[in-house]
């Protein structure tokens, strides 16, 4: 089965980013194109999990996380399950307030969570599989 790539444009239709983001991104490597020439958006073109990247970074910052946490935690992903965005396994995982305010990336618990948030500590869900989802819903057929 053959890949499919996408333009920057169909990458900010499908994820909802706009075309300075995916360039500012891109320049700071936070999501990198699989196919990244220089010059013009003409040469670049994301692959799947590089829009499952985007999606995910979109919905973290639209959650009011902030730029540097959502960098911070898309890198972790990657770092702890490479294969997580090319596989198209949605997981869940959630984002804790730690002892010492920091946020950590967990698997979601649901127990764990209920009680953070009984002690008043913030939960952050991350929901991969949702925005797998709704990602395919856009994608082409």
């Amino acid at each position: 089965m053959q890949e499919t790539f996408f333009t920057s444009k169909d990458a900010t239709q499908l994820t909802g980013c706009t075309l300075r983001q995916i360039q500012y991104w891109r320049e700071r490597g936070i999501v990198v194109p699989v196919i990244s020439g220089t010059g013009t958006g003409r040469s670049i073109y994301y692959s799947r999990s590089n829009l499952v990247e985007l999606a995910a970074m979109v919905y973290w910052l639209s959650t009011g996380i902030s730029f540097d946490v959502a960098c911070q935690v898309l890198k972790q992903l990657k770092e702890q399950a490479p294969d997580l965005f090319i596989s198209g396994q949605g997981k869940r995982f959630m984002l804790l307030l730690s002892q010492d305010d920091s946020l950590c990336l967990v698997e979601f618990d649901r127990k764990r969570a209920i009680a953070s948030l009984d002690q008043g500590k913030a939960v952050i869900p991350l929901w991969l599989d949702i925005i797998y989802q709704q990602l395919a819903n856009r994608l082409p057929k």
